[in-house]
């Protein structure tokens, strides 16, 4: 039997973005997390780099904004810079006062700072090379000693519930249908506030740094809900992630071309020089670029990543993680060079949000990789992403706090109704679905676009979205059809997207309009009677 859930608040996603969020309510309200999996798979535990934030007296709030604008390609909206850049340092000290154990410098008086692509100062502060277990960790620890947050692990949301609300005449999210992985049936979850913060949708693509979870489904879901989204065609390619048949998905940080590192080809030569002047230190999407030029330019399957040049006890210092990883696959980074390629690493779109994180559905908020906030414009600055999740979920909670006392309790809904459906006996059919997915997005809708490639990607997705809806109609659903629906969503929001920007703009890049348009504009698209159409807003 479904059970159903009344909460305060109800947070969708348990990542830093998420915990911080539910934290942050804990004193006054009663709080449901949801999580995928278990509380500590998302991507948040993954990043390894650290947070970028203005620590350092040489550096500037000003010097912050300008690399983070710089970086966006001429996208990022200023205010949201500013805003984020602005309380940066109080971010960091949330998280110290949380227990966060940030690395310090040789001397032990300061906390040791470093820099990454697209920096003009040392800014990131980091936990080693696992700043993100680091921060998840102690989150997580937090939230656990809380008697007023609940958590919920193994529970995938389905869709969102709204119902209309005769204060303000519109309608107001209300809470969500939730798969419970445990029983595998739907439950119902309420509550007087939803916060979406599910991260962002890189399982999209065939090669991907992200972990499992990251397939878009808030984006869908408040998609689906009446939620306009926007700029979903910049989707960031970290340029380095460990290229081996049982590596996985693991990110080799940007923090080692901050260190030194040098990229290189088959043949130990250098060439980054001839694509950008900063080389290694390029932004993201010039790298990911250059090297995906140079393996298709050699019939490459990789390229090298190499520190070996640098003391064996400052790597070992530095790069713990990464060093014991690469060992055990016979790779020792001390000494050798690491097979790298690029991969999805981060959805730079996502729910439009206000500066306090709500969408277009009252009582709806987003935030993290699941929100597009302006910050990151055409092309995410690298650490930017952590301490985009602290402060807007800062800002999200203290705007909760002022207005749910107004909020009129929710009315029930009810239960999932799964009487005209029965189980399936061809789940071969989502698989299949979800590979062919995936790598017509990489072939067609990747680093480099054209028309055709994007023509070609909007007739498969229709029809594979034809598919899944008749799939997801006649049949019990479970995890895998739930990603998979929410993929197709996503990718056909990116596939649109990517088909009406006429120009080539940090992270789309273009072979049939290689220029940059003199004028720069975010892509907006707009729900409309279950179809999207297209419009533009000046930045």
């Amino acid at each position: 039997m479904s059970e159903y859930h009344l909460h305060d608040v109800l947070v969708i996603g348990s990542g830093a973005a998420g915990l911080t969020l539910a934290l942050s309510l804990a004193d006054q309200y009663r709080v449901a997390v949801l999580s995928k999996g278990e509380i500590n798979e998302g991507s948040t535990w993954f990043a390894q780099g650290g947070i970028a934030a203005v620590l350092d007296n040489d550096d500037s709030v000003e010097a912050h904004v300008q690399d983070t604008i710089s970086a966006g390609a001429g996208l990022c909206h200023e205010d949201s810079v500013r805003y984020t850049v602005e309380r940066s340092k109080a971010a960091i000290q949330w998280l110290i006062d949380q227990g966060v154990d940030f690395t310090r410098d040789s001397e032990g008086d300061d906390y040791h700072l470093t820099k990454e692509g697209g920096h003009s100062h040392r800014r990131i502060i980091h936990s080693a090379d696992a700043t993100g277990k680091a921060v998840q960790s102690t989150l997580v620890e937090q939230v656990k000693k809380s008697e007023n947050i609940s958590i919920f692990d193994h529970h995938i949301a389905v869709d969102l519930l709204s119902e209309p609300d005769t204060n303000s005449g519109k309608f107001r999210c209300s809470g969500a249908y939730v798969y419970d992985r445990h029983t595998q049936q739907v439950d119902v979850f309420q509550a007087r506030a939803v916060i979406l913060a599910t991260g962002g949708a890189s399982k999209v693509y065939l090669y991907t740094s992200n972990p499992d979870s990251a397939s878009g489904d808030g984006i869908a879901m408040a998609w689906r809900a009446g939620c306009r989204v926007a700029n979903m065609e910049f989707n960031q390619f970290h340029p380095t992630c460990l290229y081996h048949p049982k590596a996985g998905s693991f990110l080799v940080t940007e923090a080692l071309r901050g260190e030194g590192a040098k990229l290189k080809l088959p043949n130990g030569q250098r060439f980054m020089d001839r694509f950008d002047e900063r080389a290694e230190l390029a932004p993201r999407d010039i790298v990911a670029r250059a090297i995906d030029h140079e393996m298709k330019r050699l019939g490459a399957d990789c390229l090298y990543l190499d520190i070996s040049h640098k003391p064996a006890d400052f790597i070992n210092d530095h790069f713990p993680t990464i060093k014991k990883r690469c060992l055990e696959l016979g790779i020792d980074i001390t000494k050798d060079a690491m097979p790298v390629v690029p991969a999805a690493h981060y959805t730079c779109g996502g729910v439009v949000v206000d500066k306090h994180g709500q969408t277009d559905l009252d009582q709806l908020y987003a935030i993290g990789e699941t929100s597009f906030t302006g910050l990151h414009g055409a092309n995410r600055m690298a650490s930017n992403s952590l301490l985009e999740c602290i402060v807007y979920a800062k800002s999200a909670a203290l705007h909760i706090k002022q207005t749910l006392p107004t909020i009129k309790p929710v009315n029930q809904v009810p239960s999932w109704d799964a009487s005209r459906v029965t189980d399936s006996d061809e789940d071969v059919v989502i698989s299949h679905n979800w590979d062919e997915l995936r790598r017509f997005m990489w072939d067609y809708v990747g680093i480099v676009r054209t028309r055709k490639r994007l023509e070609r990607a909007t007739h498969r997705i229709k029809l594979l979205q034809k598919e899944i809806q008749e799939y997801y109609s006649n049949y019990r659903i479970g995890n895998d059809l739930v990603e998979l629906r929410n993929l197709a969503m996503i990718a056909e929001l990116i596939i649109r997207s990517a088909m009406q920007r006429k120009e080539s703009r940090g992270l789309h890049y273009s072979l049939d309009h290689p220029n940059q348009n003199p004028i720069a504009r975010d892509t907006i698209l707009v729900p409309t009677n279950f179809a999207a159409q297209t419009i533009f807003v000046r930045n």
